[in-house]
């Protein structure tokens, strides 16, 4: 068996499938849902993950009874292979904020565009602020979840933090956006 190389998406769909089998679009959905304030995975590194993982005997495929969609669940060896994963320094990424990209160019836009976009930004703050109390109190209930919990409610204190650090730092920029439109005598 080739066991394939360390990657944060085959991380992702792993751990997902080690919480439960489930289809290539439900895993999407799930990734999505629950792990969305922190990551994301789109079709089209799902699915060739899946056929890469299955190769390598990390998952296993069953076809759906009535249905043209196969579920996949983790192998003893996915298992041992998500361990070994999870273990693993995460890999750094390059941050890519097109918010931060508009507002460092700001001079082109003018100091009205930019304090819609910091509005902007600060709403969806909001509504993630939001989710993530709802996920909170959803992962409180739910009795399947009982492992699982302390840690799934690290990520969403992490996810409100963020959201908070965001709503504050939308406040100040609202501010001086605002100094900027007030003309000087």
């Amino acid at each position: 068996m080739t066991v394939p190389r360390s990657d944060q998406s085959q991380t992702a769909i792993l751990g997902a499938l080690s919480i439960m089998p489930m289809t290539g679009y439900a895993l999407r959905e799930e990734i999505r849902d629950t792990l969305g304030h922190f990551w994301s995975e789109s079709f089209g590194q799902i699915y060739p993950a899946l056929a890469e993982l299955e190769r390598n005997r990390l998952v296993e495929r069953r076809q759906v009874e009535g249905s043209r969609s196969s579920t996949f669940s983790l192998t003893d060896a996915g298992i041992a292979h998500l361990r070994g994963l999870l273990a693993e320094a995460p890999q750094p990424s390059k941050p890519r904020n097109g918010l931060m990209l508009r507002l460092f160019f700001g001079a082109q836009l003018g100091p009205e565009a930019c304090k819609q976009l910091v509005l902007d930004a600060r709403e969806q703050a909001e509504s993630t602020l939001t989710h993530m109390e709802a996920a909170r109190s959803e992962v409180l209930h739910d009795p399947d979840l009982v492992q699982a919990a302390p840690y799934i409610l690290l990520t969403i204190t992490a996810g409100e933090h963020s959201a908070r650090a965001t709503i504050a730092w939308a406040n100040e920029a609202l501010a001086q956006l605002s100094d900027l439109e007030t003309p000087r005598r």
